[in-house]
């Protein structure tokens, strides 16, 4: 309905106050009324029968205002032209008579709906804009899923002034959930699994393909009727239904409802939704990714706690494998080592059991020698036929590591199943067994733990190895001491009875000399030498025999020396010069220097003397006419060391390797030609040791020197 402006002027009639009159109780049109009528093109017609009752009394008012202030007002208003809004723009101006009194209305009203619907087109789509603003700062905030969706439909249902504002979104078998919502109706339909047998096949389709369900009134939509009775029952009059996309994905529905009388819907309304939808499914995108950054950041979290977890494993394993290598360096007993390994496995992989096999000789049969044991039965000491498993022992010969899964007999009803991990232990030289691990739960063991258990099989192999060479060592030594004793014993009985005719032959020498008469040996000139030759030689014999038995008594278990205070000083000399005269004899230098400073020493004094007196006869035997002897006791550290050096000789490195051996002789060096046992060096030797001492012997620069220290 369109009014074009007019202009017009009335006459008011006597009115005591002035006023204007409407409706039955005027039987005449007034003069007001007729200004009226011309004003609003009423054409004859009351206010009433144009306006609604409320918009007339409006007018009314406006006009009895107009009068009762006697001033120019202006106004703007909206009247219902049969069901039309439409916007006026009215300015009244009273005219006044020489009293003062109102006599007539000039007025003037302006059509200015196009205005005003310009301008709540902008105020809407301020409004719009605020809206989505609002939407796109909780997404840029980061603002959780549920709270953006949530305030997104009280948003949304305020500005469309609707009944319902829902989300819906799509299960993937094919149903859906309400996830948010803002009604003013009493019944909540949040949370609920809602199916539409109409959004099956072409309906989803449809919503698939990006399209837009307007319905302004659902009984003259011509909807299907199970689609009618399906929105009946939610009680729904009108509906817009936007789809929410996730990239290509249709993730959901955007709903605004009204449920009490139909709603025209308008375009600009149907725009919003589109590109809250939009907003909506970008924040689902960005919740998505969000929750993907979550389930990264805890898979992140996880990984670095098991890394950290396989890297403190890593240190117990190390630390584990270094505590068998320092127990089998410093152990020979393989059963404390691999008992210890079998407990310290258990606890550091949270084992129930764990068990070191070990196979025959011929690998036909398998025993189980060590075993850790917590909540299974104890199998050590089982010996198995390898024929009877083989399934099991065909990839473990051939050195492979096997792992299963095993149902434990007896737990019924309640199933109990454990994992089992075996590794073999094997070297260069064959396989040797497997180590056994039974974990109480279907976790495999990974490859991280199967590197580690071959690294401690390793390990195991070593000292499986090791002991048994230890055996081997242990009844070689027994076999070589019971060699030993033989020969010490065969030594001492052929002593016992060598000592036996040199004894007698010398008894036989001197009766044959005490029954000769002077006169009668005189005659033969030869008797006097072989009597000679008979007394050296049962000497050096005699001397032989008891270096002999002195050397197989300190090679087998000596009694401790008897141990007396000596002062080198005063305790050496007499020694020296028992040795004068035979060096004077064959012009050698015989010399002694003892520290002023050396303390008493404790040890056997007569071992210690046969030890020098050795030592001196071995230096006046290999030192040549004009050469010196020098015997020298000093105090280094704590340590007293005996020097007894010789010049004019220098040995040969082979010489001197061999020069402690028992009848070794060096008889290019003898000047002399001294006859001896061969076993003097070696004696000397083996009773330095006995008194806790050492002796090394070193020849340079023409001399040659034995050393002899003693710890004080």
């Amino acid at each position: 309905m369109n009014i074009n402006p007019v202009e017009s002027t009335m006459e008011l009639t006597k009115l005591s106050p002035p006023q204007i009159l409407f409706g039955t109780e005027v039987d005449e049109k007034s003069s007001s009324e007729q200004f009226l009528l011309s004003m609003y093109d009423l054409r004859g017609k009351k206010p009433e029968d144009i306006l609604s009752a409320i918009d007339a009394a409006k007018v009314r008012q406006h006009y009895v205002d107009c009068v009762q202030f006697g001033t120019t007002i202006s106004y703007e208003q909206c009247l219902q032209f049969q069901g039309v809004p439409t916007w006026w723009s009215t300015t009244l101006t009273p005219l006044k008579d020489a009293n003062s009194k109102v006599y007539r209305l000039i007025g003037t009203s302006t059509n200015i709906t196009p205005v005003k619907q310009a301008e709540q087109a902008v105020g809407l789509q301020v409004e719009r804009e605020q809206l989505l603003e609002a939407i796109a700062g909780r997404i840029h905030q980061s603002v959780e899923l549920e709270t953006i969706l949530h305030q997104t439909t009280i948003e949304l249902r305020q500005f469309l002034n609707c009944d319902r504002v829902l989300i819906y979104r799509f299960e993937a078998d094919g149903s859906g959930v309400i996830i948010a919502e803002s009604t003013i109706a009493s019944d909540s339909l949040l949370g609920k699994n809602i199916t539409d047998p109409c959004l099956n096949g072409k309906h989803r389709e449809h919503h698939g393909r990006g399209c837009i369900q307007v319905v302004e009134d659902i009984y003259a939509a011509g909807l299907h009727p199970c689609h009618i009775d399906f929105l009946t029952s939610l009680q729904i009059r009108a509906n817009l239904v936007v789809p929410i996309f996730q990239k290509q994905d249709m993730w959901g529905l955007l709903i605004a409802q009204d449920c009490r009388e139909s709603r025209q819907w308008q375009q600009t309304e149907t725009d919003l939704l589109k590109q809250l939808a939009t907003q909506i499914g970008i924040a689902v995108q960005q919740a998505e990714l969000h929750q993907q950054l979550q389930d990264l950041k805890a898979k992140m979290e996880l990984q670095k706690q098991k890394h950290i977890s396989q890297l403190q494993q890593v240190r117990n394993f190390e630390a584990l494998v270094r505590r068998m290598t320092e127990q089998i360096r410093d152990s020979l007993d393989q059963t404390q080592v691999l008992q210890t390994l079998t407990q310290e496995l258990a606890k550091l992989l949270n084992l129930d059991r764990c068990q070191i096999e070990l196979y025959s000789t011929c690998q036909t049969l398998v025993t189980i020698a060590y075993e850790y044991s917590i909540n299974l039965s104890q199998c050590q000491g089982l010996t198995k036929q390898i024929a009877d498993h083989l399934e099991v022992y065909q990839s473990l010969l051939q050195k492979q590591p096997l792992q299963f899964l095993e149902i434990v007999p007896g737990w019924e009803p309640k199933l109990l199943v454990m994992s089992q991990m075996a590794c073999p232990i094997f070297d260069t030289q064959g396989i040797l067994g497997n180590i056994w691990l039974t974990r109480p739960s279907q976790e495999a063991f990974d490859e991280f733990e199967i590197e580690l258990m071959q690294q401690v099989a390793n390990e195991c192999a070593i000292a499986i190895r090791q002991a048994q060479l230890y055996k081997q060592n242990q009844a070689q030594v027994k076999e070589l001491e019971k060699s030993d004793r033989l020969k010490n014993q065969f030594l001492r009985t052929l002593s016992q009875e060598l000592r036996t005719p040199i004894t007698s032959i010398s008894l036989a020498v001197q009766t044959l000399e005490s029954v000769l008469t002077p006169a009668e040996i005189s005659e033969i000139e030869i008797v006097p030498q072989l009597l000679q030759i008979l007394h050296n030689e049962c000497g050096r014999e005699s001397k032989l025999i008891n270096d002999l038995l002195t050397l197989t008594y300190l090679e087998a278990e000596p009694d401790p020396p008897t141990l007396i205070a000596i002062d080198f000083q005063s305790w050496l000399h007499p020694i020296i010069e028992s040795f004068r005269d035979l060096t004077i004899c064959q012009r050698q230098q015989l010399s002694l220097t003892v520290d002023r400073a050396l303390p008493p020493l404790e040890t056997d004094i007569t071992d210690l003397e046969r030890i020098v007196t050795e030592l001196l006869n071995h230096a006046c035997k290999y030192t040549p006419a004009g050469e010196a002897i020098a015997v020298s006791a000093q105090l280094i550290g704590d340590t007293v060391e005996l020097n007894i050096t010789n010049s004019g000789i220098e040995l040969t490195s082979n010489e001197l390797s061999r020069i402690f051996e028992p009848f070794y002789h060096l008889s290019k060096h003898d000047p002399w030609k001294h006859s001896g046992t061969g076993l003097e060096l070696a004696l000397v030797q083996k009773m330095v040791r006995h008194l806790g001492g050492s002796i090394d012997v070193e020849s340079a620069a023409g001399e040659t020197t034995f050393t002899v220290k003693f710890p004080f």
